[in-house]
């Protein structure tokens, strides 16, 4: 079995894979200042409910966009799983794509993830729009490199800042609103917020197309994708495995060459 990790800036993603199947998979907030002794803790008595233990996980692989989150994860499959784990965006692990942009090095392992998971999964040249932390829009190429992207502030960040910066804005959660004008505060902001990244959405998927100049086809994913779908009209597919499973094929990719160079099981 694989141990799939993805940290992201606010939630970080733990899954297993039996084969090519998604067992099981958990999330925990991420934090630099976790322990690998506290996630084992904390993961450990979530697998039990599963039936599954420290000795059956075979493989490792990481992506993670938080630099301070590595050392603890690393360490909790070289200690805990007998894994030495493959890092998305060390030297060693091969994208199988290239990167065609002005720094391959600061493109973030997420939107590296997305993008081989989306080329696996559909034709063509696409958009990925991953509702995160922050919202990307990450343009694929036909051949599955990577094209370049767009980088927004992501909905409950927005949000967020809305409660900070107006004193008399209060902390609300998104959701679609019942009409675009709102007949008081909550409800206003709530339209401001979900019609205004609906049209930001939609806006920036037909400027991409229109720069591009190729049929693309967008997916989405993130916690947020379900929400939007079905208001945002650019939107043909929504996949919310897609960063997990790009993980999968990764390790899947390096597993032969990874386990001859560095001598220990991945």
């Amino acid at each position: 079995m694989l141990l799939a990790i993805d940290a992201g800036n606010t939630n970080t993603l733990f899954a297993i894979f039996d084969g090519d199947t998604v067992r099981a998979q958990w999330r925990a907030e991420t934090s630099a200042s976790r322990t690998a002794d506290e996630y084992l803790v904390w993961l450990t008595q979530l697998m039990a409910l599963q039936g599954l233990k420290p000795s059956n996980i075979e493989g490792a692989i990481i992506a993670t966009v938080v630099p301070q989150a590595l050392f603890p994860l690393r360490q909790l499959c070289e200690k805990y799983f007998c894994s030495h784990p493959m890092v998305v965006g060390d030297s060693a692990v091969d994208l199988g794509i290239t990167l065609n942009v002005d720094r391959p090095s600061a493109v973030g392992a997420d939107r590296v993830v997305n993008t081989v998971a989306a080329h696996a999964a559909f034709k063509g040249a696409l958009i990925v729009i991953d509702f995160g932390t922050a919202t990307t829009f990450d343009v694929v190429a036909e051949n599955g490199d990577y094209d370049g992207g767009v980088i927004a502030p992501g909905v409950n960040l927005s949000l967020e800042a809305l409660n900070l910066a107006a004193a008399k804005l209060p902390r609300i959660a998104v959701e679609r609103p019942q009409a675009v004008i709102g007949k008081d505060t909550v409800p206003a902001m709530q339209s401001g917020v979900y019609w205004g990244y609906v049209s930001l959405i939609d806006g920036l998927v037909k400027r991409i197309k229109n720069e591009y100049e190729k049929p693309m086809t967008v997916v989405a994913t993130g916690g947020l994708a379900s929400l939007f779908r079905h208001s945002a009209l650019c939107i043909d597919h929504v996949d919310q495995d897609l960063t997990i499973r790009g993980l999968k094929i990764l390790y899947d990719l390096n597993v032969a060459n990874f386990t001859s160079n560095t001598g220990k099981r991945v």
